[in-house]
């Protein structure tokens, strides 16, 4: 068995495993945005295209659970309508995506996966790549993200967890309002 299996199978079941509790420990005393030297989950890294050179950079984010608590409206409403906590329409990884792209403005995302959770938080590692970097340029695996219509990919929801969040993963019946976007259908997909 490969060692990427080994890894793949201890995070089938990661709350059985007293690794996983004292890493949260120590998520959270971490800030909300953090940059690690190198991933938590190899495997997960390794399979959304992270590979152990430069040009390559992982960060930690943590994201809090729940909806949003939106200020009480109090002008004419039914208190029934009032509707403080109304859930975002993008999950929370797309959002943690999003904060990273805003921290390292020079860096690009290329994908995200989660590491973790506990009663008030979620934690997502991001992949990020250095768009100006001579490793990045010569390796013809990763240099399509140099193109110019990648530029700020994760805010047009073009990485997975965007596009998983875009409803662009059915196709068929209760797509019909998806394609080619939801702002071209007037906002009717979600």
């Amino acid at each position: 068995m490969v060692f990427t299996k080994y890894i793949r199978e201890i995070w089938k079941r990661p709350k059985e495993n007293e690794i996983y509790r004292e890493r949260l420990i120590n998520f959270r005393k971490e800030g909300t945005i953090t940059k690690i030297p190198k991933p938590t989950r190899l495997d997960r890294a390794k399979a959304l295209g992270y590979k152990a050179k430069q040009g390559f950079v992982v960060v930690r984010v943590r994201i809090k659970k729940g909806t949003r608590v939106r200020k009480r409206i109090t002008k004419g409403r039914k208190p029934s309508k009032i509707g403080t906590r109304i859930p975002a329409k993008k999950s929370k990884q797309f959002i943690a995506e999003e904060r990273v792209a805003r921290k390292f403005k020079n860096l690009e995302v290329l994908n995200s996966y989660w590491v973790g959770e506990d009663g008030k938080s979620k934690w997502y590692e991001v992949i990020l790549v250095d768009k100006n970097h001579t490793q990045i340029k010569n390796d013809k695996d990763i240099n399509w993200i140099l193109e110019k219509q990648h530029k700020g990919r994760v805010f047009r929801g073009l990485t997975s967890a965007g596009k998983k969040s875009r409803g662009l993963r059915n196709k068929g019946k209760g797509a019909e309002k998806i394609r080619p976007s939801i702002r071209a259908k007037g906002g009717k997909g979600k």
